[in-house]
C-alpha cells in the first residue's frame, strides 16, 4: 500500500520506507542508497520529505538525556515533542516554545524552522546547541554551536543528512495560563499591532478575514508577565465564555485548556493537547512570513482577497517570530509575522488561489514555510535568503553524491 502524509494530500513516490533499529543499520542503509530522505511524523504538506527511498527513525532507541548542570537535553531526532515535554517535566525543566501540535518530531520540526509564537520567541531550531547526523557516505557528523557553518546545518531541510541526535537548551519549568477573546476589531489590530502581539509571551490571532479577528489567544507565563490575572476585555475583544477551537464552530475537545486555568507550559503552549489525537488531517496548509514592519500592509492585502480565500479556508492564524541567524529559517535576520492558512482538503483549488496570495504579498518578499503548500520556486526565493548560495555550497560539500537531493530541492532551492 502506498505511503501517505498525515493530511492525506500527498502520496509518497518512494518504493521503500526503511525503519532501522540501530545506528549502524541506518548508516548502512544511507551508504547504499542512491537517493533517500528522512521521514518524520509526516506533517509536511508537500514533497520535501519524498525521494526514491525514505528512512524513518521511529524504531530506533531514542533515550532522552537531561543534563541539569548545563541545562540541556539530548534527544533522538525521531522523538516527538510531546514525549520530550513529559520527560522534561519530570526534571522540572521546560522548552522556550512549542508548535501548535505536540505530535511532531524534533528533527523534522527544526529542519523546517517550525515555530510557536511570541515577539521575543525564536523558532524551535534556535535552541539547538548540537547535532548528530548520518551523512551520505554513512559517516557520522557531529557539530556544535561554536562550529563553522552550524547556523547553516540546523535548519537543514533534510538535504544534509539524517539527524539522529539533537541537543537543546532548556529552561526551568514554568506555568502558563491561556485566555481567549473574540471579535477583535481590525482597526484596533492595525492601530495597535505592537500592543496586541506584546500582550503575552505567546499571542495567536485566528481569523477568516471577515468583519473582525475572530479569536485572540493569550498564553501568559505566570510570574513573569506584569499581570497574569483575569482580563475583563482585550482592546475591544470580549472574553470567550467557553473553550474554543481555532476554527469557529469546530469541536473543541482536543484543544489545550483555556479560561485562564493555570497549567504546565507543555499543556498550554501548544494549541492541542499532548494526550489527544489532533484533527483527522483533512486539510491543506500554507504559511508565509514577512518582515514585522510590513504586517499591517500584508494583512490588508490578504483582506482584499477575502472573497477568494474564504470559500476554501478553515482558519488563518497570525503569529510573530523573533529574528534568528539560521541561514534557511524563514525568520533569518528579521523579526517576522507569519500568516498561516489551514485550508479545506482541496489542494487543486488551493493551488489556484495561492498565486494570487503570493502576488499580493510579493511587495513584502514573503518566505513560505518550507513544509507547506506554496507555488514560489527557487527563482523567487533565492533573493529572499541572503545565505542561499552558502547553503547550496554546504549541501554539496556534505553530500557530494547528492543522495539527499530530491525533486523538492531542485524546484525550491535549485
Amino acid at each position: 500500500m502506498a505511503e501517505m502524509n498525515w493530511a492525506g494530500n500527498l502520496t509518497y513516490r518512494a518504493g521503500t520506507v526503511h525503519k532501522p533499529a540501530t545506528l549502524d543499520e541506518l548508516r548502512r542503509i544511507v551508504a547504499k542508497a542512491a537517493h533517500i530522505r528522512p521521514l518524520g511524523t509526516r506533517h509536511c504538506f508537500n514533497d520535501i520529505a519524498d525521494s526514491d527511498e525514505l528512512v524513518s527513525l521511529a524504531e530506533m532507541a531514542s533515550p532522552i538525556d537531561v543534563d541539569t548542570e548545563t541545562m540541556t537535553v539530548t534527544v533522538g531526532g525521531g522523538v516527538r515533542y510531546g514525549e520530550l515535554a513529559r520527560e522534561l517535566v519530570r526534571h522540572d525543566m521546560a522548552l522556550h516554545a512549542m508548535a501548535s501540535l505536540p505530535h511532531i518530531s524534533v528533527a523534522g520540526a527544526i529542519a523546517t524552522a517550525t515555530h510557536g509564537s511570541g515577539d521575543a520567541c525564536g523558532n524551535l531550531a534556535t535552541v539547538v546547541s548540537a547535532l548528530e547526523m548520518v551523512g551520505s557516505e554513512g559517516d557520522i557528523i557531529r557539530v556544535e554551536r561554536s562550529d563553522d557553518n552550524f547556523a547553516g546545518m540546523v535548519v537543514g531541510l533534510g538535504a544534509l543528512g539524517v539527524v539522529t541526535r539533537v541537543t537543546l537548551d532548556v529552561l526551568p519549568g514554568y506555568m502558563v495560563r491561556q485566555d481567549v477573546f473574540v471579535d477583535l476589531p481590525w482597526e484596533t489590530l492595525f492601530a495597535r499591532f505592537d500592543d496586541v502581539t506584546s500582550a503575552a509571551e505567546s499571542v495567536s490571532l485566528f481569523t477568516d478575514y471577515g468583519e473582525t479577528v475572530n479569536q485572540v489567544w493569550l498564553k501568559r507565563r505566570i510570574g513573569t508577565d506584569e499581570s497574569t490575572g483575569p482580563l475583563d476585555d482585550f482592546m475591544g475583544a470580549i472574553p470567550a465564555t467557553e473553550s474554543l477551537h481555532p476554527a469557529t464552530g469546530a469541536y473543541s475537545g482536543a484543544v489545550t485548556e483555556q479560561m485562564g486555568v493555570p497549567g504546565l507550559w507543555c499543556d498550554r503552549l501548544p494549541h492541542f493537547r499532548l494526550d489527544a489525537t489532533p484533527s483527522s488531517g483533512d486539510e491543506v496548509q500554507s504559511e508565509y512570513f514577512v518582515l514585522r514592519e510590513h504586517a499591517v500592509a500584508a494583512l490588508t492585502a490578504l483582506r482584499g482577497l477575502a472573497d477568494r480565500i474564504q470559500p476554501l479556508l478553515q482558519v488563518s492564524e497570525i503569529r510573530t517570530i523573533a529574528a534568528d541567524d539560521q541561514w534557511m529559517s524563514m525568520a533569518y535576520g528579521q523579526d517576522s509575522v507569519a500568516m498561516h492558512f489551514t485550508w479545506k482538503p482541496d489542494e487543486a483549488a488551493v493551488r489556484e488561489v495561492l498565486p494570487a496570495i503570493e502576488d499580493a504579498l510579493a511587495p513584502f518578499s514573503p518566505r513560505p514555510h518550507w513544509g507547506k503548500v506554496f507555488v514560489a520556486t527557487a527563482k523567487e526565493l533565492d533573493p529572499r535568503y541572503p545565505r542561499m548560495d552558502d547553503f547550496r555550497a554546504l549541501a554539496l560539500r556534505l553530500d557530494p553524491r547528492e543522495v539527499f537531493r530530491n525533486r523538492w530541492y531542485d524546484r525550491v532551492i535549485g
